[in-house]
């Protein structure tokens, strides 16, 4: 569609100013949508309104009323009518692919039964005052289809950093509420974006359902990993060392000083994480090490479990420090996939339980790819131009710390 021009009435534009800004917000975008359908309308047709034209492609027939439910408020959107070709807007298809998922899910709720009173009026107001199970069908069908494309699609990039989580979500199944795990990887690619590389939906997280994951990333093509951040879960831990047996594994360090605090005595709490905080932040692994076993000596009497703790998950914590120091602080830490997982979370507690699996994967997928594709338009999270200037030098400093390990 090319540029576009508004026009408002004298008696809208100046009852704009003796409403609310919320209603007033709320008018004004219901004008420009409405004028925005009529411009489509008269590209695809050909002519506008009352115009002759000898190459037009069809003539109207009238308009139907839409409700369109949007963060400002309902709008009333008058959708113009074709005789012959139904007439198809591209803002409709524009309503945020999570929230088509999500009125979806609650519509499956409804029908199978297992849904509140609040559930149905809700999506009683998002869809109209009925609904049957052939229209929630097409509906979950127009959902699923680029949700399952982006989660098979081909990983033709290279992804230096790669961050693997679990999160669950309860479904309900013969009756019963049933944990299950939705496992999510996100990587930093070789230009600096964030991309989601995949997620699925396991009975549990175990070795084999860990793997079983990462090695369907392998077969999509996931290539170039430098690094894999995640907690130290012992299934996912032997599945990434066997799946990606040259790259090294870094520990979460906010899951492993959780783990330490854990078993310290309340009145040394703050002392403690001050003085783990400035061991993860050290410049070198040697300042990090002479932190460490000066902690360790400190306390090991008094928090003796704590300070075992930090001996024996040390060196996995501290694989970060085989890149240049710019790199080792969103790497340190999943948290940038801990975010992610918050804003499922949000979904999620709107639905409650999920009515399968397949619920489970469209709304979540839906949310995934909306952001996936929202990340693609903001600005890098990194810039890798400098990264990949000493890449052989990296890649050395990594290959040390393995070995290192492994000795």
């Amino acid at each position: 569609m090319g540029q576009l021009h508004f026009s408002l009435s004298s008696e809208l534009f100046v009852g704009l100013f003796k409403e609310s800004r919320e209603d007033a917000f709320a008018t004004l975008m219901e004008t420009i949508l409405n004028q925005t359908l009529i411009a489509e309308s008269d590209e695809v047709i050909g002519a506008a309104r009352y115009e002759r034209a000898t190459n037009r492609s069809d003539s109207r027939n009238g308009f139907r009323e839409r409700t369109l439910t949007l963060r400002v408020g309902k709008l009333t959107l008058q959708v113009p009518r074709h005789r012959d070709v139904p007439f198809k807007t591209s803002l409709f298809d524009d309503y945020q692919r999570n929230e088509q998922a999500l009125i979806c899910s609650m519509m499956e709720m409804v029908c199978q039964g297992v849904a509140s009173r609040n559930v149905q009026n809700i999506t009683e107001q998002l869809c109209g005052s009925t609904f049957s199970k052939s229209t929630i069908s097409e509906i979950c069908k127009k959902i699923s289809i680029p949700v399952e494309a982006f989660q098979n699609r081909a990983l033709n990039n290279s992804y230096p950093f790669v961050f693997v989580d679990a999160i669950y979500f309860k479904e309900r199944s013969e009756g019963r509420k049933l944990s299950k795990a939705f496992m999510v990887a996100l990587a930093v690619n070789q230009e600096g974006y964030k991309e989601i590389l995949g997620f699925d939906v396991y009975d549990k997280e175990s070795f084999d359902t860990w793997k079983s994951f990462l090695e369907d990333l392998k077969r999509r093509g996931l290539g170039g990993v430098d690094l894999i951040t995640s907690d130290a879960h012992e299934g996912l831990v032997r599945a990434v060392q066997e799946s990606f047996p040259d790259v090294p594994w870094q520990r979460c360090q906010f899951h492993f000083k959780k783990n330490i605090l854990d078993k310290v005595k309340k009145k040394d709490l703050a002392v403690v994480s001050a003085r783990l905080r400035d061991m993860f932040e050290a410049t070198s692994i040697n300042e990090a090490r002479k932190l460490r076993d000066e902690l360790i000596d400190d306390y090991q009497s008094s928090a003796k479990e704590a300070m075992d703790k930090l001996d024996e998950g040390f060196e996995d914590s501290m694989a970060v420090h085989a890149l240049p120091p710019f790199y080792r602080k969103f790497t340190r830490t999943s948290n940038v996939l801990e975010r992610e997982n918050r804003e499922l979370r949000k979904r999620q507690n709107i639905i409650g339980v999920f009515v399968n699996v397949a619920s489970m994967i469209r709304l979540m997928g839906a949310v995934l790819l909306d952001d996936h594709s929202d990340w693609a338009k903001r600005s890098k999270t990194c810039n890798m131009e400098e990264y990949y200037r000493s890449h052989e030098l990296t890649k050395a400093n990594l290959r040390e710390f393995q070995l290192r390990l492994a000795a």
